[in-house]
């Protein structure tokens, strides 16, 4: 896509309001951050700038603000606990996919906070309409999801960054859509562009060092490979499954991030199974698990339960079962939730933490205790430019 303007000076966007059906036209501005363009916080990295500035991702191009953006929409919690990380969640508008945004966390950072009531008023925002109700300065979008997914075609995707604000994303929870021909983004990468957008450069380097640290600490407690367990990620969202969509651990998608960095096998390794996509929804039964028989089985689709909770319902289900019984992960007791499809730099500390205890409890603790892995005060004094 061609280079958007996303300048507020002068009348180049309009607001259109729904009324019984019917589309209000009218010449007003749509907002922006004001005045000196300051961020308004007094942290280190706030600016008094009015001069524009261009940040480029793929499949978007350059993007040019006059004016650092304030009110955003995300499409999924990823990228909405980007703009947490980097102090933003006041700006918070609206989600395309509330369903899968896990904000919890958040209750174990000091001083971190999301209006939930926004996310439980504009969940699925998807619509030309909901872009145009919520005026947002920017949309956190791969625009060829929504053309890809829910129908939209070229023209709608610049209506809306011409009229409204412009669409800045990429799709980079998978790497298994076959539309999606463009440069992926590791999940760091996307972030550092999330930043410059807002101009929160110095928090992300701050996040940025915190990670780097954290995994450098995580992995330099890890057994040597040979003794490291091979693991099944799938989907199954039952409490009483009888079918599982694997994933591939080889896929370098941000969902998988965790697994990556603990240095696990995929069991599936060899194999002629292929990922989940959504153009391949393979399920594999019972049977099919005990070919394979993983040391360690990870299930998503239950992010909402705890681990007690888990390991009540799913995994005693899995012990009744007449050939579940007989998985080597079930009969140690190694059947875990599989963590979230969209997670941001936040998330991810969580997660890892998480994995690191589902998948050596002996180096790191089991993971119902509260032993902490990484600086939950460290990240709340980055996030509220303290650092």
């Amino acid at each position: 896509m061609s280079s958007i303007n996303a300048a507020c000076e002068g009348p180049t966007r309009r607001e259109y309001v729904m009324y019984g059906g019917t589309v209000a036209v009218g010449g007003v501005l749509a907002g922006c951050t004001g005045g000196t363009g300051n961020m308004g916080d007094g942290s280190s990295d706030s600016t008094d700038s009015t001069d524009s500035y261009t940040v480029s991702m793929e499949p978007v191009g350059d993007v040019t603000f006059d004016r650092v953006p304030d009110r955003f929409v995300a499409y999924d919690g990823g990228y909405a606990d980007m703009a947490v990380a980097l102090g933003k969640a006041d700006g918070l508008r609206g989600l395309g996919g509330a369903d899968r945004y896990y904000t919890s966390v958040y209750d174990d950072v000091p001083g971190v906070d999301i209006d939930r009531s926004i996310i439980e008023s504009h969940p699925e925002v998807r619509t030309k309409e909901e872009f145009y109700e919520l005026n947002a300065d920017i949309h956190l979008y791969d625009p060829e999801m929504l053309i890809n997914w829910y129908g939209w075609n070229g023209s709608d995707v610049e209506e809306i960054a011409s009229n409204v604000a412009p669409f800045f994303g990429n799709l980079i929870f998978r790497r298994s859509d076959s539309w999606h021909d463009y440069r992926y983004y590791t999940l760091y990468e996307a972030f550092e562009m999330i930043a410059r957008v807002f101009q929160r450069e110095e928090r992300f380097e701050a996040f940025a060092t915190l990670h780097d640290e954290f995994i450098a600490s995580i992995r330099s407690r890890l057994p040597p490979v040979e003794d490291r367990p091979d693991v099944l990620l799938t989907f199954a969202g039952m409490e009483e499954p009888t079918t599982f969509s694997p994933y591939r651990l080889t896929d370098a998608g941000t969902s998988k991030k965790q697994w990556r960095d603990l240095g696990v096998a995929d069991a599936l390794a060899g194999t002629a199974i292929e990922n989940l996509s959504t153009t391949n929804r393979g399920k594999l039964d019972y049977e099919n698990l005990l070919e394979v028989d993983p040391d360690v089985i990870l299930i998503r689709g239950h992010e909402q339960k705890s681990p007690t909770a888990f390991r009540d319902t799913v995994l005693a289900y899995m012990e009744d079962h007449p050939v579940g019984s007989e998985l080597t992960a079930v009969q140690n007791g190694r059947v875990y939730r599989g963590g979230y499809l969209h997670q941001g730099p936040i998330h991810n500390l969580f997660l890892t933490e998480r994995a690191a205890k589902q998948l050596y409890p002996d180096e790191f603790g089991d993971v119902t205790d509260e032993t902490e892995l990484f600086d939950r005060q460290r990240v709340s004094a980055i996030i509220n430019g303290e650092f």
